[in-house]
């Protein structure tokens, strides 16, 4: 009697967790998991392990793996792609000060975020339909790009080229995981501005390049490691 009290109440503990569950946790888990193991170890059975769950408890929040899949990519999308858009579209007093609003992205994980975007890219080499998705997203944010050039006065090939160059150089530099210390990297923004743009930066672009370094890459972590 006691043991089948104690069975009843483990069963109601995991029922409780598993109600508790949104269908954001499940899509954070696979995410991560995407990123540290690939696709192929993004599984229900495993996945319901690591939360403690029973697996049945998935289909309270997915139809099946492929909606769950479909949904990373929104998820994938709507993480990396829209704050691109959003900072190519800022206003802007000049090109210069435009490009450096999108450089947000590569500075600040929480707008672009580097491991999500390669694990992505990995995953679509192994299925089509992944794969259409990512030259989508890729379309979408160098059109986005290429319509601030245009804002700026380039000629239309000029601006696709430029957007082209800007987006393909930063996408490239993830691709090889090619990085230098930041002091380094960040040492070369100036020169960056100035092939990406045509135009040489002055003291205010440089100001500004400064500020949204620290503001976007050091003091958050500063942060982190304070706590």
């Amino acid at each position: 009697m006691q043991e089948s009290e104690e069975l009843a109440g483990q069963s109601a503990e995991a029922e409780d967790r598993a109600a508790r569950l949104t269908r954001q946790d499940w899509l954070d888990l696979a995410l991560k998991t995407l990123v540290e193991d690939g696709i192929d170890q993004v599984k229900i059975q495993s996945m319901a392990k690591k939360l403690n769950v029973a697996r049945s408890s998935f289909y309270w929040q997915f139809e099946s793996r492929e909606a769950l899949h479909s949904a990373m990519l929104d998820d994938w999308l709507r993480k990396n792609t829209s704050p691109i858009i959003e900072r190519a579209m800022r206003p802007a007093s000049d090109i210069i000060s435009a490009v450096i609003n999108v450089f947000e992205c590569w500075l600040d994980e929480t707008l672009f975020d580097p491991t999500l975007d390669m694990a992505v890219r990995l995953w679509a080499r192994r299925a089509a339909e992944v794969r259409a998705v990512v030259t989508e997203a890729d379309g979408i944010r160098v059109d986005a790009l290429r319509r601030m050039f245009l804002r700026y006065g380039y000629a239309a090939e000029e601006a696709l080229i430029r957007a082209r160059t800007l987006y393909y150089t930063q996408i490239g530099q993830y691709t090889l995981e090619d990085f230098e210390e930041p002091a380094v990297r960040f040492s070369y923004g100036p020169a960056y501005l100035h092939i990406f743009t045509g135009q040489q930066p002055d003291a205010k672009h440089r100001a500004h390049l400064a500020r949204c370094i620290e503001e976007k890459y050091f003091a958050p972590r500063r942060a982190r490691e304070a706590r």
